[in-house]
């Protein structure tokens, strides 16, 4: 079987993106709110204009944005554009501009690179080696990530301690050694469940493809859904083992 050919999802709804909104969940999510809330504010406090978020339009990125939103936070944000990501996430961005009257800047890699990288090793080369596939992401992702970040003495991502096993010991507020900038993970103590629980207690606009069993959502051609049992992480570059699935915008080490 062509290990490259992603699967397709069970014919079912996807019930994880629907907890049910028990009176306890309710309570613990509101707690987790106003914590991240907290350390949001602390952010700003701190950092003032120096601190931005990097919005990758997911799950728990449509939670911060609206966090950020009820708590009139004056936090930039923006999106890593990387020439291949899917219709529905453009979809989402225009959604949320538009619920919450604000303009993301987008980040684009330079087209030289995506030139040189395409003629030397093929368009879909990323699917032949870790090594290939991390080029591809330096080009995409980490050269417009260095632009993104430039001047900034702190960043806001959505990551969270359980979504794989390369972020588990995730702090909410922890030094990037790579930019050498204080980064904020607000989410870090977060479930799933609860993430989707704030979505759903706020009516909060959300990445369609969620619907068909994309809980992570990246590049098109990097990104499946999941069946029935699968890590949730188990989307993103399926074709490597768990351990190297990280793009090197969260790099832990230098």
């Amino acid at each position: 079987m062509n290990t490259l050919t992603p699967l397709t999802p069970a014919p079912v709804a996807n019930p994880a993106i629907r907890p049910e909104l028990s009176d306890a969940l309710r309570t613990a999510v509101a707690e987790k709110a106003a914590a991240a809330q907290q350390h949001l504010s602390a952010a700003v406090r701190e950092f003032g204009s120096g601190v931005v978020f990097a919005n990758s339009l997911g799950a728990e990125d449509v939670v911060l944005t609206d966090l950020i939103h009820r708590a009139h936070l004056p936090i930039a944000a923006f999106l890593l554009d990387t020439g291949r990501l899917p219709a529905e996430t453009y979809t989402l961005l225009a959604e949320l501009e538009a619920r919450y009257h604000v303009r993301l800047a987008l980040y684009f890699p330079a087209a030289a690179s995506v030139e040189a990288y395409v003629r030397e090793h093929g368009i879909n080369a990323f699917h032949e080696s870790v090594e290939l596939r991390k080029a591809c992401c330096q080009v995409r992702k980490l050269e417009p990530l260095a632009r993104a970040l430039d001047g900034k003495r702190a960043w806001i991502t959505g990551l969270r301690a359980a979504q794989s096993s390369t972020r588990s010991a995730l702090a909410a507020r922890e030094h990037d050694p790579v930019h050498h900038l204080v980064k904020f993970n607000p989410l870090a103590e977060w479930s799933e469940t609860e993430v989707w629980a704030y979505i759903r207690a706020h009516d909060v606009p959300y990445n369609a493809l969620h619907e068909q069993r994309y809980p992570s959502i990246g590049c098109t051609p990097c990104t499946r859904a999941i069946t029935r049992g699968e890590d949730i992480r188990a989307g993103r570059w399926w074709w490597e083992d768990a351990t190297t699935k990280e793009c090197g915008l969260h790099a832990r080490k230098n």
